[in-house]
């Protein structure tokens, strides 16, 4: 059996690992999906909001391991395309989600406030990484100010989305396949004490963070033993891993009548992923993150910016029914991200 704390490993147990870590986020998240419905109905944040915060949080755990742990070991453009491929990733979720949406376009039936401003804070938090790469390098104690400006800027950002949902200014047009976000009486989960919800949450969400760091490490051995770019291994296959728990959560979501949680839990994953970029800025001690980004990294960047603006279009358009019991959304958001998988293959 290899040393797990030190790569490379054989092909096969790299791969193993990320099948491994690949089946308990899976697994993890479809029953996150069940608990964050019931706490988000019993907290009265309500869905949208709750998602952002909390299921960002929760699933994001395991690409934030995967960042630092890469950066920490002197392979920072591996953990940098890991966020950033992870945010594309999970954008494509909606697409995938909105399959399961059988009445109509999902982002039709999830149309919220909440949502929308959450994705212009995706848009914001996305073009300020971008443009940290391209603005002279400056660090204190080692890290870019930019990763200052950009918690500063989340912290802002929800406390503007909480405060618009108590007072809304914009509301949308309800439609006979709007799906309101009110409490889901039915769900079984309701029965259970609120701290009963709260440590099951918090439980199987450190279930779901535990893969992060052998999965950093897999990666690492893939680009060792196969050759294959970091920006490949980072952006396409890491960023797939990363994106597991939003994928399944919005789409055992939506089977479940939730469609706003849907939206929301992949929002709150990409914003939680543009501050991973954060995370592994402290964790790299030789200079700003943001400045090791090559151009594979900055390609899936900027991609994960025309995928989330595509989105948020999509939100604002609420198309009924589209191309392929898709909306024109949904088909954008997956050519863009096979079009970006196939350029980092090159």
């Amino acid at each position: 059996m290899p040393d797990l704390t030190a790569p490379p490993w054989p092909l096969a147990w790299s791969v193993g690992v990320f099948l491994l870590a690949g089946a308990v986020t899976v697994a993890g998240s479809v029953r996150l999906a069940g608990l964050g419905d019931a706490l988000a109905d019993r907290t009265g944040w309500g869905e949208a909001l709750f998602g952002v915060l909390f299921f960002g949080i929760v699933t994001g755990l395991s690409g934030i391991i995967m960042t630092v742990v890469a950066a920490a070991t002197d392979q920072p453009s591996l953990g940098y395309s890991n966020a950033v491929g992870g945010i594309a990733a999970q954008t494509t979720a909606v697409a995938l989600a909105d399959a399961f949406h059988r009445r109509a376009n999902l982002e039709h039936a999830a149309a919220s406030l909440s949502n929308l401003l959450s994705g212009c804070l995706l848009i914001a938090l996305l073009a300020l990484a971008l443009l940290a790469s391209y603005i002279p390098e400056t660090t204190i104690a080692g890290v870019d100010p930019m990763s200052a400006v950009l918690v500063a800027a989340y912290v802002g950002g929800l406390v503007l989305i909480r405060r618009a949902g108590a007072q809304p200014m914009w509301q949308a047009i309800a439609t006979a396949e709007t799906r309101p976000d009110v409490p889901h009486n039915e769900n079984p989960l309701n029965r259970h004490p609120l701290r009963w919800l709260w440590s099951r949450f918090t439980v199987i969400g450190l279930l779901v963070a535990a893969g992060g760091w052998l999965v950093a490490r897999a990666a690492e051995s893939l680009v060792e033993v196969t050759g294959l770019t970091a920006g490949f291994v980072g952006g396409v296959l890491m960023g797939v891993v990363n994106a597991l728990p939003e994928t399944v959560t919005a789409i055992a979501a939506v089977r479940r009548g939730a469609p706003t949680l849907a939206i929301a839990a992949v929002l709150g994953g990409n914003i939680l992923d543009v501050l991973t970029l954060v995370a592994g800025d402290l964790a790299y001690r030789h200079g700003s993150i943001y400045h090791t980004a090559g151009s594979q990294e900055l390609l899936a960047t900027t991609t994960s910016l025309f995928m989330a603006t595509t989105l948020l279009g999509g939100l604002l358009i609420r198309q009924t029914c589209g191309w392929g019991r898709l909306g024109f959304e949904g088909v954008l958001l997956l050519a863009s991200y096979a079009a970006m998988t196939a350029i980092l293959a090159l």
